[in-house]
């Protein structure tokens, strides 16, 4: 693109030479001489650094028939990029799109002012046709005209000198439009080979593979290394070693430089593991090659030299000599040399040891025995923590049991705890039946006891069926209780990871208030404004159906309502309230108003509804206020 075109043909109807391929910032071609002359080949004047753009002008020239472009549009094309900066796809594309039409212009009249008719009809019948460049994945495009003529590797290589990448590493595939080609476009075949034709415009994806060399990494030494050594019978065998990394850095110890070659040697150091005791079960095992597997070795061969055993002799002899009958030796320079310590023979030295020995056993023995002791005394002490813990335990439970038993006769509460209380007031009335009988009274007396016990059985039974009724109340609320409070339960889903979740439906939200208007209902001890304000939640609760139980409930509560604001006394709110009560109950126990009912109906709701007292009839009942 910043190169400047050929220059234009001289008028005349001279023949025009086919333009050759201008290499890289060349100088453009000298006009032809006047009268028809053929235009010489330009010559190679020297290499430009814009190759690119040269590329992309010899390319439309071809486009174009061999028309050179006007030479006044050269500053408009070489404005686009500076030279000895590389050109940019984009202003490439500009300049191509903007010299093709004016060289297509231009080829009409040229070839109408006397071109060879073989020309015209070659330029005719080749063409040119629309290609639309995708680079994929990153989406990048760009449409060129091309001439039909041109090869897929030659249009492969500009684009590569084009995108300053290396060559060989941008693939063509995928041709989509006029032409459906689902593969690699190969090099050696031209677009009119591949099937275009003049002006079709077809799609090609371009794929860079290209990547640039990587850093290797920093080497680390694997655990166990293997090692091909030959043995002293020159047999190749492989041996695995493996590698204790240090724990610390190693201390630089110095080295040296081999003035030769210049290799440079460091020092190093080498240690032996800790010690290991051995297995006394297997010492002394050695394996089929006779070596011993038995233990640890404690001691390495550093050093690659040869060890070699050799015996010698001094030169200089030595000797003594004790004098006897026949030889006389010479005692006037001899020296007597005494000890500054008594001598210390063998056999002090033994008794020293034992001495010694017998002290190391003292100690040691007391060592052991203290030991010993001590753990006598810590499993003494154990023992009797634990029959401490022991009795604490029983006399625990025999407390509890006791309190228990008492418990269930004050206030029995089951089946079994009344019983019991029968159980032990028959055997009390037949103990003092019998005494009675044995004490020896007269008739009067006698039946004068007799008519005492009968008295007291029958206020004890009473008491028994107080108790009773006082237990049935009781077990009644905590069932009822207890079933609400199952009602208002979360549902608890499990998971599959062993979580469980817990949610809450519009059936456990609507049961949960229920529940506590319930509860608010039985509370005692209440204000007259704390008492109207349950009241109130429960009358607009109950108001959303129109049925003759809410039409119930709602008399009661205005009834109750005025009594409250009369001043009533409490206890003539007893009975009144323990209907409403009742009847609010019900209300909670129909599936109709509370849906999470139906789970806990012991009867089919099909049977219910056949039943006469239907809660959800609206037949009026007689005695109701609102319906007086």
């Amino acid at each position: 693109a910043g190169d400047a075109p050929a220059e234009a043909p001289a008028e005349g109807g001279g023949e025009e030479a086919p333009a050759e391929e201008v290499e890289a910032g060349d100088a453009p071609a000298e006009a032809p001489a006047e009268g028809g002359e053929e235009e010489a080949p330009t010559e190679e004047a020297g290499k430009a650094p814009d190759a690119a753009g040269a590329g992309e002008l010899a390319e439309d020239s071809k486009v174009s028939g061999g028309e050179a472009v006007e030479a006044e549009d050269a500053p408009e094309a070489g404005a686009a990029t500076e030279p000895g900066e590389p050109p940019q796809p984009e202003a490439v594309g500009e300049a191509v799109a903007e010299a093709v039409p004016a060289a297509a212009s231009e080829a009409a009249p040229a070839a109408e002012g006397g071109a060879p008719a073989d020309e015209t009809m070659r330029q005719e019948s080749v063409g040119t046709a629309a290609i639309d460049f995708v680079i994929l994945p990153e989406g990048y495009g760009q449409t060129k005209m091309l001439s039909l003529s041109l090869t897929v590797g030659a249009i492969r290589a500009d684009l590569e000198n084009e995108l300053s990448i290396p060559e060989n590493s941008l693939s063509m595939m995928n041709m989509t439009g006029a032409v459906e080609v689902q593969e690699t476009l190969p090099d050696d075949k031209s677009l009119s080979a591949l099937g275009l034709k003049p002006g079709d415009r077809v799609g090609i994806e371009l794929r860079i593979n290209y990547y640039q060399e990587q850093l290797a990494e920093e080497y680390v030494m694997p655990d166990s290394l293997e090692l091909k050594v030959v043995d002293r019978h020159q047999k190749e065998k492989t041996v695995i070693v493996h590698v204790q990394r240090p724990l610390v850095e190693k201390s630089y110890l110095g080295g040296f430089r081999h003035k030769a070659t210049g290799s440079t040697y460091h020092h190093a150091v080498t240690q032996t593991d800790k010690y290991q005791p051995r297995d006394e079960k297997s010492r002394g095992h050695f394996d089929g090659s006779g070596e011993d597997k038995s233990g640890f070795r404690f001691h390495r061969e550093v050093q690659t030299y040869e060890y070699r055993t050799r015996s010698t002799q001094c030169k200089k002899e030595n000797g003594t000599q004790m004098p006897k009958t026949g030889l006389f030796i010479d005692e006037r320079t001899d020296r007597i040399i005494e000890p500054r310590r008594p001598y210390f023979s063998s056999a002090d030295k033994a008794a020293l040891m034992l001495e010694k020995v017998v002290i190391i056993q003292c100690h040691a023995r007391g060592m052991f025995a203290r030991r010993r002791s001590r753990q006598l005394l810590r499993a003494q002490n154990a023992q009797v923590q634990l029959e401490r813990q022991e009795a604490e335990r029983r006399q625990l439970e025999a407390d509890l049991r006791h309190r228990r038993e008492v418990e269930r006769r004050m206030h029995p509460r089951t089946y079994e705890d009344f019983n019991v209380l029968y159980r032990e007031l028959e055997a009390w009335r037949l103990n003092e039946s019998k005494r009675i009988a044995n004490s020896g009274f007269d008739e009067a007396t006698r039946r004068a006891a007799q008519r005492e016990l009968l008295h007291k059985e029958t206020k004890l039974l009473q008491t028994i069926d107080k108790l009773k009724i006082q237990a049935h109340s009781q077990n009644r609320d905590s069932k009822v209780k207890q079933r609400l409070e199952s009602m208002s339960k979360p549902k608890v889903w499990a998971q599959s990871d062993g979580e469980t979740t817990t949610v809450h439906t519009p059936f456990t939200t609507r049961s949960k208030e229920l529940m506590d208007l319930y509860s608010g209902l039985r509370l005692p001890l209440l204000t007259v404004d704390e008492r109207l304000d349950v009241l109130l939640h429960v009358k607009w609760t109950v108001k959303e159906f129109d049925c003759n139980l809410t039409r119930e409930i709602v008399d009661l509560i205005d009834r109750e309502a005025d009594l409250l604001n009369r001043g009533r006394p409490e206890k003539s709110f007893i009975g009144l309230r323990k209907r409403l009560a009742n009847l609010f109950l019900q209300f909670i126990d129909t599936p109709e108003f509370n849906p999470e009912a139906m789970k806990f109906k012991k009867v089919s709701r099909v049977h219910a509804n056949q039943s006469s007292t239907h809660p959800l009839s609206t037949v009026p009942i007689k005695g109701l206020s609102s319906q007086e």
